[in-house]
């Protein structure tokens, strides 16, 4: 039987993986310190392991011989999230995590497909207002400190080695329902969305000048890694991939404030970083009172506060060239799942809700 393993299953992009290659009766083992959410891995092994511990790596996954696929979708961020970006010591955490995992896992059992996530910083969008439009994988590799290059360089010599093949996947920004993220910024839109509520005040746009950006539904990856983890085509190659279509924050305001149940009103340019902690007490008032999971503010967002102010720009009033990339070439190689941006957020909004996250709209 196949098996496949998810790091980082209770992330956004993990917590997607575990969910469809479960619902497509593959045996699934969901690797990450926390406990999945119920729902999603009801039917899937947990296996809780520190991957920056690499003698805990080697006692929990050495004796794994059934897995014959691996999703490597853990990640590791400093507090404030921007300027860990840069850093050496996260980068080389992040590469230490992939190694402590990725050794004793291919030393059980010869591995098929290995699937690795990176994203713009790959174009190096974090260093600089201008990359090319739209950025295409054919590109050659920009030339910046970044742990995507040291993991990558690491998968290409190890899947040489070990003889498994690899594909690498770019997305741009991701939302869902995951909680304690270090970028899920949906989450702290739809905590700032509650707070205002209870305040009496209407869903005010909190950034600045429109930027066109583009959104990833974690199922439509659930659904790349399912096809790439088979497909000839995907093997040996790297893909961006999107939702299909563009956005701009301001312009889905009026459907998540739908979404939420509340009217919009008039932009209120601020940064949630410092308006959420400001407003804590307020929030655990809303936690009693409505029956959510009692899970501390800060737990909660994660590191996802800082990330919506860097996508939402308060107070930058000057409109800049957006960061697209192109999704042609896993169009071409036989991928062409699509989501609609909108309906993206209204799902995740409700699923939220759902999981007892956030108060019924």
């Amino acid at each position: 039987m196949k098996t496949v393993l998810v790091a980082g299953a209770t992330g956004l992009v993990g917590e997607a993986a575990v969910a469809r290659f479960a619902a497509a009766g593959w045996n699934v083992i969901a690797v990450s310190r926390r406990t999945p959410e119920p729902t999603v891995a009801a039917s899937v092994r947990h296996i809780a392991v520190d991957l920056t511990d690499p003698a805990a790596c080697r006692a929990a996954l050495g004796g794994l011989g059934e897995v014959t696929h691996l999703v490597y979708a853990a990640l590791y961020e400093k507090p404030g999230l921007l300027a860990g970006w840069r850093e050496t010591d996260q980068m080389e955490t992040n590469l230490s995590m992939l190694r402590n995992l990725l050794e004793p896992l291919a030393a059980a059992r010869p591995l098929r497909h290995v699937t690795l996530l990176q994203g713009t910083k790959a174009y190096g969008a974090h260093l600089r207002a201008r990359i090319p439009i739209p950025a295409r994988e054919r590109a050659p590799r920009d030339d910046h400190a970044n742990f995507y290059w040291l993991q990558e360089d690491y998968l290409r010599a190890t899947a040489g080695t070990r003889g498994f093949d690899w594909t690498i996947f770019r997305p741009q920004i991701v939302v869902g329902a995951a909680w304690g993220a270090a970028m899920n910024p949906l989450l702290p839109l739809a905590v700032y969305a509650a707070i205002r509520r209870e305040l009496g005040q209407p869903f005010a746009y909190t950034g600045g000048a429109p930027q066109v950006m583009e959104l990833v539904d974690p199922r439509l990856l659930g659904e790349a890694f399912a096809w790439a983890a088979e497909a000839p085509a995907a093997a040996g190659e790297t893909f961006n991939i999107t939702n299909g279509d563009v956005f701009a924050w301001s312009e889905v305001w009026p459907a998540m404030a739908e979404a939420f149940g509340m009217a919009q009103g008039p932009d209120e340019p601020l940064r949630l970083a410092e308006w959420l902690p400001a407003h804590a007490e307020i929030w655990d008032r809303i936690v009693a009172r409505e029956g959510l999971r009692p899970i501390p503010l800060d737990r909660l967002l994660g590191e996802s506060h800082h990330y919506v102010d860097a996508l939402t720009r308060p107070g930058v009033t000057a409109v800049t060239l957006p960061i697209l990339v192109s999704t042609i070439k896993l169009r071409q190689a036989g991928f062409g799942a699509c989501y609609d941006t909108e309906d993206t957020l209204r799902f995740w909004i409700a699923e939220m809700a759902r999981r007892k996250l956030i108060p019924t709209p």
